[in-house]
Parts: structure tokens; sequence; C-alpha cells
């Protein structure tokens, strides 16, 4: 099996463990890629080709149904994969042709699948036309404008709303092409050295926004997180100006008590707990998954400081606790739509039925974590999605229930004077202070901040 060949098997393989087992392709892909035996640049072409197929099903989907004639639950699914990661070369790649048909064409044949023939046929008529011709192509088809914009940059209709109406409570609705843009392309790898425990790197250069976070100038992530014993990182920007929010919306007092909430897989608690250290606080995580939990406990390895990670149901934690808290961080579970750069699959799991429950939870783990609080004490609501009900919405309806008993900081001017640079943070249609992050305004994931204080 040639280099590429083993490249292309290792992608198909993912992806087809994303589709018919739920996996996810950023836990899966890297032991795939080390069970192979991949070199850097084998793996960079791996990597391309599982997140760009997956980036961009919806829009290959649609290809595929004009060149097979025939809708996408009549092909097997084998074969279906075959073909996504077919378009991707033919229309994303400068891969030759005939290499992305005869490769796709023996991926179906060693899957023992009949249908060689027909992957054969559909690939070689995607290649006869441009992409260019085929995003004309698919656009016509559209029954609306949200449609038309969702099969060109391949986002569910719903998610496609979900952004515009976003925006549009910064007034920047003119800015949804150039979000859905960002979410299709490869995201940087962004690394954080743990505030007082380590330094980045030699050659790595510096995030343009958190204090802590840094890029390399080259070399693997992964070897250098490893020989760092945990203290340099990987973790988007967002994450880290999230965690940092929190410790330094005031003074760090001798002796206050912390709580993450809802800590997995752990990287704010280890920044928490390297803030905590450094001023004397005490830091306590918990995780109602117990696998997640585990990863907590990982990534807490490099800080010197004992941190007490329990697993139970966020809500019952905090509301067992009244008033003991001087800082809690809600890291709330939710629909992750911010960020679909780094999990693409995540905008084909999720739907709008999955909203109302969510914002349940997030609700109550919010209004637990109030509970939690001492008074004067600051709580930050974090979601990765900037979907309206998962972040203002859950905020106002807590405020609404709370009434006087909490007030509503600012998070953009914390985050601002958190940063090394300004972000230029939009204020909020609502009138509230939370901060939200873009991709393509940030080049983070679409973080949303809001910070709570307790009267």
């Amino acid at each position: 099996m040639s280099r590429a060949q083993a490249s292309r098997r290792v992608a198909f393989d993912t992806i087809r463990a994303v589709h018919e087992s739920d996996a996810y392709a950023n836990l899966l892909l890297p032991h795939s890629i080390a069970r192979a035996g991949l070199d850097e640049s084998d793996a960079a072409l791996a990597t391309e080709l599982t997140y760009g197929t997956l980036r961009r099903q919806g829009t290959y989907d649609a290809v595929i149904e004009i060149a097979a004639d025939r809708p996408l639950h009549d092909i097997d699914p084998v074969a279906l994969d075959a073909l996504r990661l077919g378009v991707h070369q033919l229309l994303s790649t400068r891969v030759a042709s005939h290499a992305a048909v005869n490769e796709s064409v023996e991926l179906v044949r060693n899957a023992g699948r009949g249908m060689t023939g027909f992957v054969n046929a559909v690939l070689r008529r995607v290649s006869r036309d441009t992409p260019g011709d085929w995003l004309e192509r698919i656009a016509e088809g559209a029954r609306s404008d949200d449609e038309r914009i969702g099969l060109v940059y391949s986002h569910p209709v719903w998610v496609v709303r979900a952004f515009r109406r976003a925006l549009a409570a910064e007034g920047r609705a003119d800015e949804l092409e150039a979000l859905l843009t960002a979410d299709n392309a490869s995201p940087r790898v962004t690394m954080t050295a743990l505030p007082g425990l380590a330094d980045p790197p030699e050659g790595a250069r510096a995030t343009p926004f958190s204090p802590v976070g840094f890029r390399l100038g080259g070399g693997d992530p992964d070897r250098i997180v490893r020989s760092a014993g945990g203290r340099l990182r990987v973790q988007d920007e967002g994450s880290q100006l999230a965690a940092l929010a929190l410790t330094r919306v005031f003074p760090v007092q001798e002796g206050e008590r912390w709580l993450d909430l809802c800590a997995g897989p752990g990287g704010k608690t280890a920044v928490l707990a390297a803030e905590a250290l450094a001023g004397g606080a005490r830091v306590e995580a918990n995780e109602v998954s117990p696998s997640r939990a585990g990863l907590v406990r990982q990534a807490l390895a490099g800080v010197p400081l004992e941190v007490p990670v329990s697993e139970e149901d966020g809500r019952v934690r905090a509301a067992s606790t009244p008033e003991t808290y001087d800082r809690i961080l809600v890291d709330a579970p939710c629909t992750g739509l911010g960020a679909l750069r780094r999990r693409p699959e995540a905008r084909w799991r999720k739907s709008p039925a999955d909203i109302p429950a969510l914002t349940d939870l997030q609700r109550e783990l919010l209004m637990s974590a109030v509970t939690a609080l001492k008074p004067g004490g600051v709580v930050a609501y974090v979601t990765c999605s900037p979907h309206l009900a998962e972040t203002a919405g859950v905020v106002a309806e807590v405020k609404r229930e709370l009434g006087a008993s909490i007030e509503d900081l600012d998070a953009r001017e914390v985050v601002t004077a958190v940063s090394s640079s300004d972000p230029g943070l939009v204020p909020q249609a609502d009138g509230s202070g939370r901060a939200q992050l873009w991709p393509h305004r940030h080049n983070t994931d679409a973080m949303s901040i809001s910070l709570l204080r307790k009267v």
C-alpha cells in the first residue's frame, strides 16, 4: 500500500466510524494515525482529508445526489463515505483526478462492496465540471436563501439562522458568510503556558489576545506537551480567556475558594488551578462523567496544587454547598456550535430539538452555581456556542428569577483588560455585558462569556 493510500485509508476509516458509531474525529484520528505509522506529511494528508470531508459534507452530499441521480438514502453507506472523500479530493484539493477516483474505488472494493462501478461513474461525472460549476448548480436548486447559504457553506439551515440571529444581536448580520467560511477552515493550533508554571518554548509566537497563549514556530505539539509535563498544553485562545476572565475579574484574595462545576476535560481547570496557586486560593472541580473526570485529573497533573475532583451532577453538587465559593466557573454542556472548525461532525449531529433540554440544564446549573456563591462572589457562565438561546436567553432567565440578588458585570471590559491587545468586543443588543468571541473575527472558537456577581 502506498503512503497516499495509507493516508486515505485512515481518513476513510475515521469517517466511517464517525457516521457508523458516532465516533469523534478529533479523538479517534490521532490514534488511527499512530496505529498506521504515518509520518508527519502523511498524517497531515490524512487529517486534511478527514476534516475537510466532514466540514464540507453538506455541500458534497448535494453534489453527489445530482451526479448519482438518486437520493442519498438510496446509496450504500460505505459507498457514500467513499464518494464524499473522493468528491472532497476532486473539488477542494490538488489531488490528481485519476488518483482521487481510482483510490476511492479501491476503498469500496476493499470494503467488500459491489459498488465499484457506481462509485467510479459518479466520481468521473463530478470530475468533468469545475468546483465553481458545482456550487452554482447546487445553489440553483435551493428553495430559500438560507438553504442556498447552507448548501454552499455546508451548514444545516437551522445553524445558519442561529448564527445570523447571534450576529444581528451585535449589528453584524452582514458577517454571516465570513463566519461560515471560517468554520470551514482548518484552525491553527493554539497552546497555553500555564501562568506562573511555564514559559512558551523558544521560537513560539504570542497569541494576539490571551497573555498565556502562544503558537509554535514549528515542531510537534504533542511532543512538547509530553515533555513539559502538562504545563504547556493545546488549548483554544477563547477557552484561555474564559478562564482568565473569572480569575482576573477582581484581584485574588488569599484563602478564596473556587469551583469548576462542569470541569471536563480539564483545560480551563488547569488554568484556574495555576492562577489559584499564584494567588493563594483553593480550587475544587466537579465532572459528572467518570471518563471526563479522569481527563480533568490528567490535566491537573502539571499543577502542584491539590484539586479535589468530584463526580456528581453539577446541580446537586452546587446546591449542596450554599454560599461557599468566591468564584465558580460554569462551562455548561452546550451544542458546541462555536467549535465547528475543530469538531466538524457536530454540525450534523445536533438539531433544534436539542436546544430546549440543553437550555433547561444550563439554566439549572447556573441557578445552582449562584446558590453556592458567597455574597459578593462571581460566577462565569461560559458556552462554546453563540446560539442566543444558550447564551443571552439563559442568563436573562436566571436574572429574571433572581431579581436584584444578582448583577451583570461587563465581561467585555474584563476580557479586554485581560487581553494583550484589544479584541474589539461588540456590545449586545440586550444591553448585557456578555462577551462573544468569533472564529472569523478573533480566530478563536465562538466562546460566550458572562460574569454575574451575587449582591
